[in-house]
């Protein structure tokens, strides 16, 4: 159904709109909206309500009509693509400025153990998850040949562990009916933000957490004061000037950065099919994403000149405006969220939830165990199940600082989500066919 508002330039100003609502909200320290945020993150808000517009048809991230022909034509809005490919590594340029990349070393191994628990629980949840189903409904998770449903998981388990390069080498791999693909691309955009939105009303919950999981944050806590203290050391009252370099600085170095991943993705596309096992093809496939060489590369050079002068553009704000790149990137994510699209199909949305269940399960088990805060939980996770698009949202939610983080984790999702997306596969297969 055609959404009432079709216009990007209506839509993004909708988004802003709201976006502007929760913040001056969140502001009122008193009576209702007081009490609202203490239970509910500003953040959360910023990603459900475009989420309920997009449930109630007043805006859609696509939708069909009609040609004077009366062929059906497929429309798209542009906002998300817009914000990921620009907005996102401008935010992760500016809030990668200040970063102290000793100091997050220092985090320890706990941050990489709930980041591969994550990876594990995904590779084993898929499977297990079939079981579950099969004893109450073994058709919801049956199928033959390119039919199978668990070819049709396999792109979620590249999805959920690398990002959109590794689901579509998934897709490639096990050539899952093309028809029915629009059916796994729903189950895992809202299962994916359905998570998401758990994970995001956890923060605000964070220190009752840390709290019951025991968790030493002291690490994060010196990082986090560390970022604070140098704000306020080179603490300045910005002037145009300032704004000007510092966009010049972000969006120099995206549109360097779009430059080099478009010779870098060709080069890696082309080097990978000159390899001649399909296997190690397979396993590569995401260099061939330019959009993981955008990332990278706008990291890196960000990291670079966090040892200059350019660092000094935090106490100017560098950060502040990085994160207001990250909320209109968060309030795109929620208008792909439609809260209608889980009733499409009723099996295929329960195998999902369960799936993530069991992933979410274990990142508790293993972080109760291991006594690491709630951070390393949410951030090893999204930087699974969100990739690069997410993992910076959720680690930037505690502290900017700490949004290069969520990168860092995602590029190693990129780096296994192939390989462990096969293992998840053939063990989905064996529990199909059990």
């Amino acid at each position: 159904m055609q959404p009432i508002f079709t216009n990007d330039a209506i839509v993004f100003g909708i988004l802003m709109t709201s976006l502007g609502f929760v913040f001056y909200t969140e502001s009122i320290k008193t009576g209702f909206w007081a009490k609202f945020y203490k239970y509910v993150p500003g953040l959360f808000m910023a990603y459900f309500i475009p989420a309920l517009f997009t449930t109630f048809r007043i805006i859609a991230p696509e939708w069909e009509t009609e040609n004077t022909l009366g062929e059906v034509v497929k429309n798209k809005s542009q906002l998300y693509f817009v914000a990921s490919r620009f907005l996102l590594p401008a935010a992760l340029v500016l809030m990668t400025l200040s970063i102290d990349l000793k100091a997050i070393f220092n985090l320890g191994s706990k941050a990489l153990i709930m980041f591969f628990t994550g990876t594990i629980g995904i590779v084993i949840g898929g499977p297990i998850a079939i079981l579950l189903i099969s004893i109450f409904s073994p058709e919801t998770v049956g199928g033959s040949d390119f039919d199978a449903v668990w070819r049709g998981l396999s792109t979620l388990a590249g999805s959920w562990i690398g990002g959109g390069a590794n689901q579509t080498a998934m897709l490639e791999i096990y050539k899952y009916n093309p028809s029915k693909y629009g059916g796994m691309v729903i189950v895992d955009i809202v299962v994916a933000n359905i998570w998401m939105a758990i994970l995001l009303i956890g923060i605000g919950k964070k220190d009752k957490i840390n709290k019951w999981l025991k968790a030493d944050t002291s690490a994060i806590e010196k990082l986090k004061e560390k970022v604070i203290h140098f704000s306020k050391k080179v603490k300045k009252n910005p002037t145009l000037t300032d704004y000007m370099i510092m966009l010049a600085i972000a969006f120099g170095t995206v549109g360097f950065g779009h430059f080099a991943s478009k010779y870098l993705s060709a080069f890696s596309a082309s080097f990978i099919a000159s390899m001649e096992s399909q296997s190690w093809r397979n396993i590569f496939s995401f260099l061939g994403s330019s959009f993981f060489w955008l990332i990278s590369v706008s990291t890196i050079i960000a990291i670079i000149l966090s040892y200059t002068k350019a660092k000094n553009y935090e106490g100017a704000g560098a950060s502040k405006l990085g994160s207001i790149f990250i909320y209109i990137l968060v309030a795109t994510i929620g208008m792909k969220m439609d809260l209608n699209q889980a009733l499409e199909n009723p099996g295929l949305m329960i195998i999902g939830l369960v799936w993530m269940t069991i992933h979410a399960v274990l990142l508790i088990i293993v972080a109760k165990i291991i006594r690491a805060p709630y951070f390393f939980l949410a951030v090893g996770s999204q930087a699974n199940v969100g990739g690069a698009a997410s993992a910076p949202i959720v680690a930037q939610a505690f502290h900017p600082s700490l949004a290069s983080v969520g990168v860092l984790l995602a590029v190693f999702g990129y780096a296994i989500g192939t390989v462990a997306a096969i293992a998840c596969t053939i063990l989905m297969e064996l529990s199909a066919t059990f």
